[in-house]
């Protein structure tokens, strides 16, 4: 299948990493990673689909929703992470360069990777989208919601691993509205939003937000309630209720020990193990058909640990 050009702000920038050799065995992610190019690009033995990484370096939604900003970096830093790492998949993995927002021209960012992840999507890839702040998810769902796929009819659920709802009913959107942008959309598009979230802090959203949330009938698992066991269960029923995925993943729905570069560290937060389990489950599933990873914020990752997290994960959910 042919990919079509994508139009970036950032072309993509060499890799590095460390080197033990040339060969097969010592394959890390920055030896495997190429540009992406508008050419034929077959399915790798295994019929996976090529994966190709898009940036989106925002932090206006965050701003807008007057959190400490920062993640407009953040698809740098992942790349970074995700350079020195083995490279053990068995599929092709491309790099697409950034979009950016500049000041604040959120919604024109938004529509211009929305525009490249539709493309992505139907030249039959899977986009892993590098944000940015929250708002990077509407970018997602422009990107999905104009695909082939959705026009022709197929159920796509949105599963969020987020701390918060980002059900805010605001005049302005923000990292804290993109859930109820899409939920509003699908309505004037004559669907449902099928929106579900792993966990959900209390403490952290309001008596109004939940109250959002049953209105539009979202399920969700607080984090105190997130045990393997029950995330398990939970994941396994929203999947059985749709044709296709959309993950997106806020880093601060892990604790603030190990996400601590994120734009708010959880104070409880649920157990890494427990989400890359999800990220398994997902990947097990056959039915992720877009991914973004959000909410990094070098400025304040101690360590990298965070970046390296998001890299991490990354590598489960493509493997």
């Amino acid at each position: 299948m042919v990919s079509p050009a994508l139009s970036v702000d950032v072309p993509p920038q060499p890799w590095t990493g460390r080197f033990d050799g040339d060969g097969a065995e010592h394959r890390r992610w920055w030896q495997a990673v190429t540009p992406y190019s508008p050419r034929t690009v077959p399915a790798a033995s295994s019929g996976a689909r090529p994966a190709v990484l898009l940036g989106f370096g925002s932090d206006a939604g965050v701003r807008r929703n007057k959190g400490r900003t920062g993640a407009a970096a953040a698809p740098t830093a992942i790349r970074a992470a995700l350079g020195p790492l083995a490279f053990h998949l068995s599929r092709d993995v491309h790099d697409a360069g950034d979009v950016t927002v500049a000041g604040d021209a959120l919604e024109a960012g938004q529509a211009r990777a929305g525009l490249a992840i539709t493309r992505l999507l139907d030249a039959g890839r899977l986009p892993v989208v590098l944000g940015g702040g929250h708002e990077t998810a509407f970018a997602s769902y422009l990107g999905v919601a104009g695909s082939a796929a959705v026009r022709e009819g197929l159920r796509v659920g949105v599963l969020n691993l987020d701390a918060h709802f980002d059900l805010r009913d605001e005049p302005v959107p923000s990292s804290g509205t993109p859930f109820l942008q899409m939920a509003r959309a699908e309505a004037a598009a004559g669907r449902e939003l099928q929106y579900a979230v792993v966990g959900i802090s209390e403490p952290n959203n309001t008596r109004a937000l939940f109250r959002t949330a049953a209105d539009l009938g979202v399920d969700y698992l607080l984090d105190e309630d997130c045990s393997a066991e029950s995330a398990h269960t939970f994941v396994a029923a929203f999947l059985a209720q749709v044709d296709a995925l959309y993950l997106t993943i806020d880093l601060d729905v892990l604790p603030a020990g190990v996400a601590p570069g994120v734009s708010a560290p959880a104070a409880y937060g649920v157990p890494l193990p427990v989400i890359s389990a999800v990220c398994r489950q997902v990947a097990a599933s056959g039915k992720l058909l877009h991914l973004d990873i959000a909410e990094l914020n070098p400025a304040f990752d101690i360590d990298g640990r965070t970046a390296k997290v998001a890299a991490r994960l990354i590598t489960t959910l493509l493997g």
